[in-house]
């Protein structure tokens, strides 16, 4: 009897038996959100679980941007920016985004993942090594693999933001071998920053190209700008990449880099040749994000305020949060089970946190994963607080 490829599908039953315990955590769909709080069957939560970091979605300036490029533009581009797809409006968020990140270009993609799959597997080629971060995020994984599978590209990994690791992986490649190590600017599980002047002075030594994903970076990181930035490093970084879903409160992202290599990425990226391109509303939704960045500083600082904040209340109150130093705040309970009946008790308390289990993460590192807004007041965090106090006295997890 010949095999049925659904067979797996039938047999997948982790799912449904969370969902008759009543502790599934996955695709809620919210009935309202402001940012930092949004109802679920009525209930109003807290929510510390999304990477709206500037709070920005909200924003009068941002939505008036957005329904006004509606009125003009309509609603879809209906097609690839390679052919129909590009508007003017596309040209000028690349020409602002280059300058946003000190390069001398940019391009903007529809999606986040989409451009990590598209600029890596365009730029390392056959006989090529992509040289990643074990923690990478999954859309950079995909990228490497569409590189080896097409490209007949290598993939080396080395441990997380370990520099002596990457050296001994650099050192194992072929001298005249092109190679790029790809690595997050901040880490959204963890929420550790990657070092990236020794990563820098490691690449270089053994002439690698090095691509940093800002994700979770741009707003946050460098005055709004990102890792390189933050470090002084803008110039010595070869590629940024960027997205729009976080602070720039739309959806999309960017690859910034030298204008010859933009130009190369844009003639062979296959997520940006084969995608339709960014309707305008969200095209103008990361202008106008841009302009309130630019303009408004004291939103960064409101931020990592608020983030400081939690970090040592939730430190204090004895939870273990890692290496985390940026806004992105896990707090790690290890066990799988132990960790969805945390996001259940904190759920029921009013709290929205993201339980994150194998595999999104490693084995013994399952966590709750919180992030926090520059628009969060002090009563919406110390509602949070009273709420982790309560849950882990409960479950003794404190």
């Amino acid at each position: 009897m010949p095999a049925d490829i659904f067979a797996k599908a039938y047999e997948f039953t982790e799912a449904k038996e969370a969902m008759e315990l009543g502790i599934y955590p996955y695709f809620l769909p919210l009935s309202d959100s402001e940012g930092t709080v949004v109802k679920y069957n009525g209930k109003e939560l807290i929510m510390i679980g999304s990477n709206n970091y500037l709070g920005l979605t909200h924003h009068p300036e941002v939505k008036k941007a957005a329904q006004a490029a509606i009125e003009r533009w309509g609603t879809s581009c209906t097609g690839s920016r390679f052919l129909n797809g590009t508007l003017a409006l596309h040209h000028e968020l690349d020409r602002r985004l280059a300058e946003f990140l000190g390069k001398e270009a940019a391009l903007c993609f529809t999606t986040g993942y989409q451009t990590n799959l598209g600029t890596i597997s365009a730029i390392v080629g056959k006989g090529d090594y992509a040289i990643i971060d074990k923690e990478d995020h999954a859309s950079i994984v995909d990228g490497c693999l569409l590189a080896r599978g097409t490209m007949q590209a290598n993939i080396r990994r080395f441990n997380h933001n370990d520099i002596s690791s990457l050296e001994r992986v650099l050192k194992n490649i072929p001298e005249d071998a092109g190679k790029l190590v790809v690595v997050d600017g901040v880490y959204s599980m963890s929420g550790d920053i990657a070092p990236l002047p020794e990563i820098v002075e490691i690449a270089k030594k053994y002439g690698a190209r090095i691509m940093v994903d800002d994700a979770h970076s741009l707003g946050v990181l460098g005055n709004g700008h990102g890792t390189a930035a933050h470090f002084g490093l803008t110039d010595e970084v070869d590629l940024i990449m960027g997205t729009f879903s976080k602070s720039f409160a739309s959806i999309g992202g960017v690859i910034a880099g030298d204008a010859d290599v933009i130009h190369y990425i844009q003639h062979h990226a296959r997520s940006l040749i084969f995608s339709a391109s960014l309707p305008a509303a969200n095209v103008a939704t990361v202008l106008a994000a841009v302009d309130i960045i630019e303009r408004e500083p004291e939103r960064i600082q409101k931020l990592w305020d608020n983030a400081n904040y939690m970090r040592e209340n939730l430190q204090t109150m004895g939870y273990d949060t890692g290496k985390s130093n940026t806004p992105i705040i896990p707090i790690y309970i290890r066990d799988m089970y132990r960790t969805a009946f945390a996001w259940k008790a904190l759920f029921e308390e009013g709290v929205y946190t993201n339980p994150v289990v194998p595999p999104g993460v490693p084995p013994n590192a399952s966590l709750l994963r919180t992030s926090y807004m520059a628009t969060h007041t002090r009563e919406h965090l110390d509602r949070a607080l009273e709420a982790f106090e309560k849950v882990g006295k409960r479950l003794d997890l404190i």
